[in-house]
């Protein structure tokens, strides 16, 4: 049976680019309010996330069950919405805009390994979702995407590739279906 080297993959605090210390802090806190169904308070998921770094606008709504890996690279805009079971596994940067709605059990991505060397070493791109984006409910973003303003990733999705502006895409990988019009 072949052995698998774990190459240049990095350790916990070079990954995180915080010390071991503040990374275990991190992940208690997180424990015990963001991941927690029984806390059902945005305010206080905002401040501890705050505390860690993260960058939180005016009117955020994080609900239950939230998982967040490093908070110091998340920016999230006012008003936007943050839905039950959302896990962002940000390893490198996640911003996003105003006016977003990241529905129930989305995931977003930012790491991948390369499967193409045999020692897999990770590979991390950040996440930009523009202002008044909705990502439907188990929806995957993928590393390195750039959602555009507007812009609409339908439940269960797969976005492999970057979106337009006032598009909506469906499938796995999801791909253009119609324009999207607000009235």
């Amino acid at each position: 049976m072949p052995t698998v080297s774990l190459g240049n993959y990095k350790k916990v605090n070079d990954l995180a680019g915080k010390p071991a210390l503040i990374v275990v802090l991190w992940e208690l806190a997180s424990f015990l309010t963001l991941r927690n169904r029984l806390c059902a308070s945005s305010g206080l998921k905002k401040v501890i996330l705050t505390a860690f770094g993260a960058k939180i606008g005016h009117g955020v709504v994080i609900k239950q069950s939230v998982a967040v890996k490093y908070p110091w690279k998340l920016t999230i805009g006012a008003n936007s919405w943050i839905g039950e079971g959302v896990w962002i596994d940000n390893m490198a940067g996640v911003d996003i805009g105003d006016d977003v709605c990241v529905s129930q059990g989305a995931y977003l991505c930012t790491g991948n390994h390369d499967w193409s060397k045999s020692d897999f070493p990770l590979k991390a791109r950040p996440i930009t979702v523009e202002n008044g984006v909705w990502i439907g409910a188990r929806a995957i973003v993928c590393p390195g995407m750039r959602l555009a303003t507007h812009s609409v990733v339908t439940a269960g999705s797969v976005v492999t590739q970057n979106t337009q502006s006032y598009k909506i895409y469906q499938g796995n990988p999801a791909v253009f279906v119609k324009d999207r019009k607000i009235g």
